[in-house]
């Protein structure tokens, strides 16, 4: 009994029969050394990808609400949109600036290009010779050309075999201002030459004919030449804007009042039209009622991001600022350069601020503003460098800024920096995390190993120590 006790602590001491699985207990072990640092990392990593989130949320928000604003002052209920009594005599569209007042047009003539015709061939495939076509540029007045001085005279290369298309398409190719197309008429194809519209885009055509390409010639002209090859003089519009005389190279006016753009048509000498702005005081009260809702929605967002509790933007600096500049933003003077008494603020557009940052629309105030001084209000709705929009737009520039480390996009530049970190972090742990693993294996393996050897011998103890016993009984 005292030998078979022996043998079973001998046994027992080696770990024989422990059925241990070494490799994973190596996986235990490795996971269990850095459990820790790793649910730390994924926390962490939870956290940055919710503040993100909240973040890109505003100022997604934001951004949508300037751009809404900025549509409807450029295109929609809030653009003044000009208006004009006679549509034959031009077409006028809204520029840059918002417009306002009213003008009359008085168009006297229009602005023309100079329009020339070749010889008649017999079809857009006949020869037309070879050599250089020169296009001299200048003014035409009563029948003599003076050439500008300073003004490039191209010239255009036409090689040997050309038709009448291939001159045409070579003068196009050439981008000098003057165009070509080959029409055909009752005698035959032609070659048209159209300059740009002006006074000062008058042209004629020289030409160097080459070498069995003296056919070139016939499409040369001055006005010196044959007069009725000229179809179209350059000329400049004529036109009168409450009464004073103006004259431009261009049929299209750009900005000719501020908020105006015309594009003349027609003329009415004697008769001037009217043109007017559209009123857009009516939509006011419905922008403004819009336009608290949407802030309201903004600030809903805004106080569960900074909630001091369970806000993911507690202390971001970022959505600190936009909250401070929301708080601030009723009282903002959006029109610097307004006249005494008249409405400078969006609280004078009724907008005021409740306790929490939320808004209210205060009716009575946009009405007696909007009676009192419906120009002055409908000139706070502008895509210039003041008014409502302006002051929306400065405010979502300054909060996508990424410059700004106290901008909104500030934040998200930082919070990106430390996701990336982070997922570094992160793989940096897992290899760690294998490293030992593979190193637990290892020795492990090497225990394993030395166990078999332990029980290969135990097995020849207990052999050894059975026939002692049995020895021994006999």
């Amino acid at each position: 009994m005292t030998t078979t006790s022996a043998t079973s602590s001998i046994v027992s001491t080696l770990g024989a029969g422990s059925g241990i699985d070494m490799a994973a207990l190596a996986t235990s072990l490795a996971n269990a050394q850095f459990a820790n640092r790793i649910d730390r990392n994924t926390t962490r990593a939870d956290t940055v990808d919710r503040q993100i989130s909240a973040a890109s949320t505003l100022k997604s928000q934001l951004l949508q609400l300037t751009t809404s604003v900025g549509d409807r002052v450029r295109s929609g209920d809030l653009s003044a949109q000009p208006t004009i009594a006679n549509s034959a005599v031009a077409v006028a569209t809204r520029g840059v600036a918002s417009g306002s007042g009213s003008y009359s047009l008085e168009v006297s003539a229009l602005a023309a290009p100079q329009v020339l015709t070749s010889p008649a061939y017999a079809s857009a495939t006949s020869a037309a010779g070879s050599g250089t076509l020169t296009l001299r540029f200048g003014t035409m007045t009563d029948g003599t050309f003076t050439a500008t001085a300073d003004r490039a005279a191209p010239e255009i290369t036409i090689p040997s075999g050309a038709t009448l298309s291939d001159v045409a398409r070579a003068i196009n190719a050439a981008g000098t201002g003057v165009s070509a197309y080959v029409a055909s008429g009752a005698d035959g194809a032609r070659l048209m030459f159209k300059g740009q519209e002006g006074a000062a885009n008058a042209f004629v055509v020289e030409t160097t004919p080459g070498t069995g390409g003296e056919a070139l010639a016939n499409l040369a002209w001055t006005p010196a030449g044959d007069a009725a090859r000229q179809l179209g003089t350059a000329a400049n519009a004529a036109f009168k804007l409450d009464g004073l005389e103006m004259t431009s190279a261009s049929n299209t006016l750009t900005e000719i009042v501020p908020g105006l753009n015309l594009k003349l048509t027609g003329k009415n000498v004697g008769a001037p039209t009217q043109i007017g702005f559209s009123d857009t005081a009516s939509a006011v009260t419905t922008f403004m009622q819009d336009l608290t809702s949407a802030l309201n929605e903004l600030v809903a967002t805004l106080n569960a991001d900074v909630d001091p509790k369970s806000g993911d933007l507690a202390r971001d600096d970022g959505a600190r600022a936009l909250r401070r500049a929301m708080s601030q933003l009723a009282g903002t003077v959006i029109m610097p350069n307004a006249a005494a008494g008249q409405p400078r603020t969006l609280a004078d557009l009724g907008l005021a601020t409740e306790r929490g940052g939320t808004f209210r629309l205060d009716t009575a105030r946009l009405s007696a503003s909007v009676k009192s001084a419906p120009g002055a209000v409908s000139a706070m709705f502008t895509t210039g460098f003041d008014g409502v929009y302006s002051t929306l737009d400065k405010l979502g520039r300054s909060m996508s800024a990424v410059s700004d480390p106290g901008s909104l996009a500030g934040s998200l530049a930082r919070l990106t920096k430390q996701k990336t970190t982070l997922a570094t972090e992160k793989t940096d742990l897992a290899d760690k995390q294998e490293k030992l693993r593979q190193q637990l294996a290892t020795r492990f393996a090497g225990v394993d190993t030395r166990v078999s050897a332990s029980q290969s011998t135990l097995t020849f103890l207990k052999g050894q120590i059975a026939a002692w016993n049995n020895t021994n009984g006999n």
